[in-house]
């Protein structure tokens, strides 16, 4: 792939910072995982896995996380990888404004129409409010204005606090400054995951004029606040419909055919109110165009999508050919819409 229309010093600096941080026996330990996983030779693994890392920018878990061990050049050739997912965020998200994604404050004021939801921000002096807003919900979500991957979020519920001035003083102890009204979900969604508000993934270029959607994933939870890898969820790649390609996965090498809660068949998933989600997102994507790639998570709601966060390193989410039979990514959009 030519790099001219991502940028050789952009690449040369991200090359740079992975080589400091490379972790041999990390690496080593991922490539036996695939030799295993696809029956191929450890060290015929490892040397392909370092050349992809060096010459093809491929990340060390998107080689095994999109099962390259097993597929062509060609290919390989289709999946967005996140070194370049970075390359394009770097040049195409003004730095000027990426903290209003970065904030979760800063983003709830700035995306409050499309949030729908009640909110506020914790602050010294105004315990009473906090207590109002928990006790008339019922149920509240909070955030830490700067996390990722479903990190500082939690859920309390307010029956079950007692000491209100002790509660507001913790949230501002634990840097928990962001209040959220819970979500109420599509019954679609909830039919899959009722404990967890189930997020999609809407990856999307806007180039000025237009709103290109790159890639979806719906995201599942396991009943947590989260929906993220990291509180046990998984995803299934949706197509140009909002169909479910195939069964669920993580990074973890965990396959879910079926809901592991539920029961629900993942790969007969349809996205409800699709068209009114492209709409949205197109909606979204306009209102900070300085920054053009974003990963939008979005909720569909019984009365339509609403917002849960934008984020401007929009990561990356791919077929798994193991899993789904696709052997084939989403590189061709991307190469489509942003022209590199």
């Amino acid at each position: 792939m030519s790099q001219q229309g991502l940028g050789l010093s952009s690449r040369l600096r991200y090359l740079a910072g992975r080589a400091r941080r490379i972790d041999v026996g990390s690496v080593v330990d991922r490539a036996k995982e695939a030799a295993e996983l696809h029956d191929k030779w450890t060290p015929a693994v490892l040397v392909d896995m370092l050349w992809q890392a060096g010459f093809r920018n491929v990340g060390f878990q998107d080689y095994i996380d999109y099962d390259f061990a097993i597929l062509t050049r060609a290919e390989r050739d289709t999946y967005m990888t996140h070194p370049v997912s970075n390359q394009i965020s770097q040049k195409y998200d003004h730095p000027d404004f990426r903290h209003l994604f970065q904030d979760k404050i800063a983003f709830d004021r700035t995306f409050d129409p499309f949030l729908r939801r009640e909110w506020m921000v914790v602050e010294p002096g105004n315990a009473a409010e906090v207590r109002a807003l928990a006790e008339r919900l019922g149920t509240i979500v909070t955030k830490e204005p700067v996390g990722q991957a479903g990190t500082g979020v939690h859920r309390y519920h307010a029956a079950e606090i007692d000491d209100w001035d002790g509660f507001h003083r913790g949230l501002l102890e634990r840097g928990e400054l962001l209040i959220e009204e819970v979500i109420r979900q599509h019954p679609d969604l909830a039919a899959v995951c009722p404990g967890t508000v189930n997020t999609t993934r809407v990856t999307a270029f806007f180039d000025g004029e237009r709103t290109h959607i790159l890639a979806m994933a719906q995201k599942f939870g396991r009943g947590a606040v989260s929906d993220q890898m990291t509180f046990g969820g998984f995803y299934t790649m949706l197509d140009e419909h909002g169909h479910a390609t195939g069964p669920g996965y993580d990074s973890h090498g965990h396959v879910h055919a079926t809901h592991p809660d539920s029961g629900a068949v993942i790969a007969d998933f349809q996205l409800p109110l699709f068209d009114e989600v492209a709409a949205f997102v197109d909606q979204v994507a306009r209102v900070v165009p300085q920054v053009q790639y974003v990963g939008w998570d979005i909720v569909v709601t019984p009365e339509g999508p609403v917002l849960v966060e934008g984020n401007w390193g929009a990561g990356v989410y791919e077929n798994k050919p193991s899993v789904t039979g696709i052997r084939t990514g989403h590189k061709p959009r991307y190469r489509a819409a942003i022209g590199f």
